[in-house]
């Protein structure tokens, strides 16, 4: 009865951290309406407490807990730093010192860097491909500060704040001040990341080795906007970006390869492949949100303890809104990896079940169930968020996924083969490495060949505008009611 009462609460927390997102978050906000709303449920919820009420009485004070502490817990830690000194210098040409505090984002026309001043907020740069800066650098910015611009189907601002970013600069003049000033160990994990690419791109050309970088690594490089395009018309934009699922297809790939061991020693294996690829990845916080998810796909496949992994999944979305709880609603790759995962975790096993007419030979029964799942549970927020309808969005994530295990490890083995050249010489690592880059490359080349000729087709996509916010939760909301219907949810 517990662990369902902080289920409970925790699910209700959230829903007071989203409503909460709905008012401008300012310093003086935290004294404000949330803040009141806030105490009134607690002490209701203490009140019907101390009536030691039981049953429906007692799940309404969870259910009072949860709102009241999500909604006070977001006026909180949505509050802004102190940006009053640059707001009275928007539209100004000024000179700005700070530390880049993230990888850099490489785009087709600029390359992103988040510059963290000393008051704590951070300014978008957006700056020109070369110099080359990297995490950690402190810079000297001079260039015209402005504030973000809102788009008109996009809170562009409220993207930008939840990671405390409030103004932007386009094209500054940008110029190196001293290096080293970030995390130690988040410098040499995005050096060893960077590494790694340099491998990948001396025996593979773009766009492919963009795509692999972005697929293995979680690489912030470049792919042609055009591109780009026909991934999102296709309905496979995830797997240029690293997510909970791509990362999960590793652990997958894994436990498969060692199959022949005992169950125990192949978790494990697949465990320690999902923590090694988040530490090459860079260990970003996105990153460790998806190595997150994936550890608790890994779990529940491999345990069937759907409850109790139910629980830490949404113990681990939990500790992930605490820490920011802005990304409940503006961050979409915490929402597609929270969705994919419980896809993958609740409704890929039931709907394998039911496709007992596929075979199960090279895992194509798995593949197809997992494939469908995901795409059912991210529909709803693909809609509300793009209003882009992807027609052949199916057959092309099964034409493409299931050639994506194969594609990450011999990725990877290209990768891991140009380390050899501290010891053999550049020559012979690039001819080391040539076989595996080949193979890569022919993967890549067919994965890239099924988005284009689908991408082509007229019927491939359309717009839905305007998809509503209330339709998306009212669909989740019957989600939600099926999974209970069909017993995922299952008392010990």
């Amino acid at each position: 009865m517990s662990s369902k009462l902080f289920l409970i609460f925790i699910i209700f927390f959230a829903v007071g951290a989203f409503a909460g997102s709905f008012f401008v978050p300012s310093k003086s906000y935290v004294s404000g309406l949330p803040f009141c709303l806030g105490l009134f449920f607690i002490f209701l919820a203490l009140f019907l407490l101390a009536l030691r009420s039981l049953g429906g009485a007692g799940v309404l004070v969870i259910v009072l807990l949860g709102l009241g502490a999500g909604l006070c817990w977001y006026a909180f830690r949505a509050a802004p730093p102190d940006v009053s000194v640059l707001e009275k210098q928007v539209g100004q040409r000024i000179v700005l010192k700070g530390i880049i505090d993230d990888e850099p984002d490489e785009r087709e026309n600029y390359i992103g860097l988040a510059v963290k001043t000393e008051g704590g907020a951070k300014i978008l740069v957006l700056a020109r491909h070369y110099p080359i800066f990297k995490y950690g650098d402190e810079v000297e910015t001079v260039g015209v500060l402005q504030k973000p611009s809102n788009f008109s189907d996009f809170d562009y601002r409220a993207y930008l704040a939840k990671d405390n970013i409030y103004f932007e600069m386009f094209y500054p003049e940008v110029k190196l001040v001293s290096s080293g000033r970030g995390w130690s160990v988040q410098e040499k994990l995005f050096l060893l990341k960077e590494k790694f690419l340099e491998n990948i791109s001396r025996v593979i050309p773009e766009p492919q080795s963009a795509l692999l970088g972005g697929l293995t690594f979680g690489a912030k490089r470049s792919m042609p906007e055009d591109l780009l395009e026909d991934f999102r018309r296709t309905g496979i934009i995830h797997i240029v970006v690293l997510s909970g699922y791509n990362v999960t297809i590793i652990a997958d790939a894994i436990m498969r390869v060692f199959s022949f061991l005992p169950s125990f020693m192949g978790i494990g294996l697949g465990a320690l492949g999902i923590i090694g690829f988040a530490l090459m990845a860079g260990a970003s916080a996105t990153v460790v949100r998806a190595s997150l998810m994936a550890l608790l796909v890994l779990l529940a496949r491999a345990t069937g303890r759907i409850y109790e992994i139910t629980i830490a999944l949404f113990a681990a979305g939990f500790l992930m809104v605490l820490h920011n709880p802005k990304i409940i609603r503006f961050d979409s790759s915490f929402q597609l990896s929270f969705l994919a995962t419980m896809a993958l975790i609740y409704l890929a096993p039931m709907m394998e079940k039911r496709f007992k007419f596929l075979p199960k030979k090279f895992q194509i029964r798995a593949i197809i169930a997992a494939t469908a799942s995901t795409q059912i549970f991210v529909l709803p927020l693909i809609l509300y968020k793009m209003g882009l309808f992807s027609t052949v969005a199916l057959p092309v994530n099964l034409l493409v996924l299931f050639f994506i295990p194969a594609t990450m490890f011999f990725g990877f083995l290209t990768a891991a083969t140009g380390f050899t050249s501290i010891i053999l010489g550049t020559s012979i690592s690039y001819f080391l490495s040539l076989p595996f880059a080949w193979i890569t490359h022919l993967l890549l080349s067919y994965e890239l060949k099924i988005v284009e000729l689908f991408s082509a087709l007229p019927f491939a996509s359309f717009n839905i505008p305007n998809f509503p916010l209330w339709l998306m939760l009212l669909v989740y909301g019957v989600y939600t009611i099926l999974i209970f219907r069909f017993k995922i949810f299952k008392s010990k």
